[in-house]
């Protein structure tokens, strides 16, 4: 039976590209696979589903927001207002579309799409990238046919009678991840033989990591000891040099400090990285797993439901990563940390074993014969 396939998915590239990842491997497997993204048409889903060429559909769900000011108050009344128009939309998307089998791969979209997918006899799957499942996964586990899920430690905050409804599948990770070579990186960036440091805050940057690696730098900048790849973030563009000058440093004088908004070619520098300093997303940290990183993370608190936190320690607890909380987080805590990881190689090495044997490097083609499946 050929397969027809609808995704719902949005809000942010953590919940978008897993999606993408598994439309692309169900297209190679099967040509003749039909697809539809469903997603907000004003959300990131729409520009990234678009460019992957897949066909989108619009629906308009906004999520409620908890903390009390104006203009969350005013979202609040949008997203009321998307809720009552949102189960029709959906139905009218899944009547026009017709298929066989729905996937969630989370955002607030993933709600009303798969619940009327499964409530019109329409196979059904969640996939939870996190440690600690959101609010539209725990919501959609009484509708779905199989809860996908990242880790197994995402079972401990379901209810019991789902488990058996549970399989683990990890997240999908570009295959270029694993592909990339260390030794040709290093030589492409001029690494040499010395320590190589990779630090990022996310797309839009952090201020407390841009302020913590500037201290970092200062603390190793000429001494030739490490070459550091950090990423400012959007937010650090004009921030992070001035915060360099304060301490004295010259990244121009420096070949060893290399300093960009984005990282374009992650696959290249986190082969290339010995030691990567990062907030906890859940598909960074399964392409730290891919990559077999040693790691400091620095989760997120401005996430919801803390579950950067819970994805961190899911790694901190086999040894796969170290943790420095960002109410913690100081430069000369963040020195003292890597000091104390470099000058012992083989924990390094360590550290990058057991974050290696953690890793699901089959994650999308894992999701595909869940979903083959459901529709045999």
């Amino acid at each position: 039976m050929p397969i027809r396939i609808l995704f719902a998915c949005g809000g942010t590239a953590g919940h978008i590209n897993p999606a993408l990842a598994v439309a692309g491997v169900l297209k190679k497997k099967h040509p003749d696979t039909q697809i539809l993204f469903a997603g907000n048409p004003k959300g990131m889903e729409a520009r990234l589903v678009s460019a992957a060429g897949y066909d989108f559909a619009p629906i308009h769900v906004l999520g409620f927001q908890r903390k009390l000011t104006l203009h969350n108050l005013k979202n609040n009344v949008m997203a009321a207002a998307y809720l009552l128009t949102a189960s029709q939309r959906a139905a009218k998307i899944i009547r026009d579309f017709s298929p066989n089998v729905c996937m969630g791969t989370g955002g607030y979209v993933s709600g009303p799409v798969v619940r009327q997918a499964a409530k019109m006899g329409i196979p059904t799957l969640t996939h939870e990238q996190n440690a600690f499942p959101g609010v539209t996964t725990k919501l959609l586990t009484r509708y779905v046919d199989k809860v996908l899920l990242a880790v197994p430690e995402a079972m401990d905050y379901l209810p019991p009678k789902v488990h058996d409804r549970c399989v683990i599948t990890g997240n999908p990770v570009r295959q270029e991840i694993l592909l990339a070579d260390r030794k040709a990186a290093r030589q492409k960036m001029g690494i040499g033989d010395r320590i190589c440091l990779l630090s990022f805050g996310g797309s839009l940057g952090a201020q407390q990591i841009n302020q913590s690696i500037a201290d970092v730098m200062a603390w190793h900048a000429g001494k030739g000891r490490i070459h550091h790849i950090h990423a400012t973030g959007q937010y650090g563009v004009e921030l992070f040099p001035r915060l360099l000058r304060e301490r004295g440093v010259n990244p121009q004088g420096d070949p060893h400090l290399d300093i960009r908004t984005y990282i374009d070619d992650m696959p290249d520098c986190l082969a290339a990285a010995d030691l990567v300093i990062c907030r906890s997303g859940a598909i960074s940290l399964s392409e730290l797993q891919a990559a077999g990183k040693a790691s400091i993370l620095i989760p997120s608190p401005n996430v919801a439901e803390n579950h950067q936190y819970h994805n961190a320690m899911v790694m901190v607890s086999k040894n796969a990563a170290l943790i420095i909380e960002e109410k913690d987080l100081t430069g000369a805590r963040l020195i003292q940390v890597i000091e104390d990881v470099i000058s012992d190689p083989q924990e390094l090495r360590n550290i990058g074993k057991n974050a290696a044997s953690m890793a699901i490097i089959d994650s999308a083609e894992r999701i595909c014969s869940q979903i083959e499946e459901l529709i045999s």
